[in-house]
This record gives C-alpha cells, sequence and structure tokens, in this order.
C-alpha cells in the first residue's frame, strides 16, 4: 500500500475471515484452493434460501480444465458436496415428462449405473450474488446412492426448463491450502 493511498480514496478493507485460518466457509471470488490433487479457484457465488431464514451457498470452481460446484450447506454440522452439470435426458426421457404431467418426481433413479433415492422436495429462491440482486424462484429434488455418499439433484426452473447435477460428498479436510484472491 502507498502512502498517499488512504489520501485519496483507498480505504483499508478488513477481510471477512481470519487471515490465520481460512476455511471453506470464508471462500469468496477469486480465492484458490487445492482439491482432488488440482487447483481451484472460485468463480462465482450463488445463494439459496430454502425459507425459514435457512441458506446455502454454492461456488462455481474451475481449475483451468474443467468446472464443478462446490455446495455448502451449515445445519447441525457443515456439509459439503462437489457435483457437475449433467443433461437431465440423461436420466431418462420419463423423469421430465412425469415432472411436467404429475408434478412429482420419481422415487429413484439410475444415472451411470448408479441407483439413486428420492431424499427431499424443496422449493426455494436462487441469488446469483456478484452478478444480481435478483432472486430466481426454483424446485429442486435431491437423491442419494443407498450409502448416502453419491447426489444427484434435479430442478426445475419455470414451467419447463430443467436441470440436473451429479456429485459426491466430501469432507472439510478434503480441501486445503485456501488462499485469497490477490485483489483482497
Amino acid at each position: 500500500m502507498g502512502l498517499f493511498d488512504n489520501l485519496f480514496g483507498k480505504k483499508d478493507k478488513e477481510p471477512h475471515y481470519d487471515s490465520t485460518d481460512i476455511r471453506v466457509q470464508d471462500l469468496d471470488v477469486g480465492f484458490v484452493f487445492d482439491y482432488d490433487l488440482s487447483t481451484w479457484e472460485v468463480n462465482n457465488i450463488y445463494e439459496y434460501d430454502w425459507g425459514d431464514n435457512y441458506f446455502s451457498r454454492e461456488y462455481k470452481i474451475s481449475n483451468g480444465e474443467k468446472s464443478l460446484f462446490l455446495s455448502l450447506e451449515e445445519d447441525d454440522e457443515l456439509e459439503l458436496s462437489v457435483s457437475s452439470k449433467i443433461k437431465v435426458r440423461a436420466l431418462g426421457s420419463e423423469v421430465v415428462d412425469k415432472l411436467m404431467s404429475e408434478q412429482k418426481p420419481p422415487s429413484e433413479l439410475t444415472y451411470d449405473g448408479r441407483t439413486y433415492y428420492l431424499e427431499e422436495e424443496s422449493p426455494g429462491y436462487f441469488h446469483d450474488i456478484g452478478r444480481s440482486d435478483d432472486w430466481e424462484e426454483f424446485v429442486s429434488w435431491d437423491y442419494e446412492d443407498s450409502n448416502g455418499e453419491y447426489i444427484l439433484t434435479v430442478e426445475q426452473w419455470g414451467e419447463k426448463e430443467f436441470e440436473a447435477s451429479a456429485g459426491k460428498y466430501i469432507k472439510e479436510f478434503e480441501i486445503s491450502n485456501i488462499l485469497p484472491s490477490g485483489d483482497t
């Protein structure tokens, strides 16, 4: 920092985290970290409002070759998952047809040789923190495999738009060497 920075409007900005103990909950756009033998950068942050003052976050991350989504929920304990987008039709054409005609999800789905079971239906609101103050309404159906290790999510946005993702739960220790952006 230069001698005259504070005189010309630049103010010291206190970080929102403890710089000696940066945790996954402290992630922000531009932060980098190690996961699964690769270095990842946070590109976007999304917030979800599930009602009753319950919120969760999702980080779009990239290692230069691919993008993933790191989801973070704190209820009684920290729950982390990593997933990637998949084509909804990869789940079978009957999934979207059933959701549109009956407004009910299938109780189980098979994807990539693994069977997933419906865990919960969650209506909520989505917000892209860095891009807009607007919230979008959607419905999410969460599935898990029989071991509770792998997850699959189907989301409905509007009347006919569907998205899906598949991934797995991870432990906090799997994310390491978290460093803030050079801009902070």
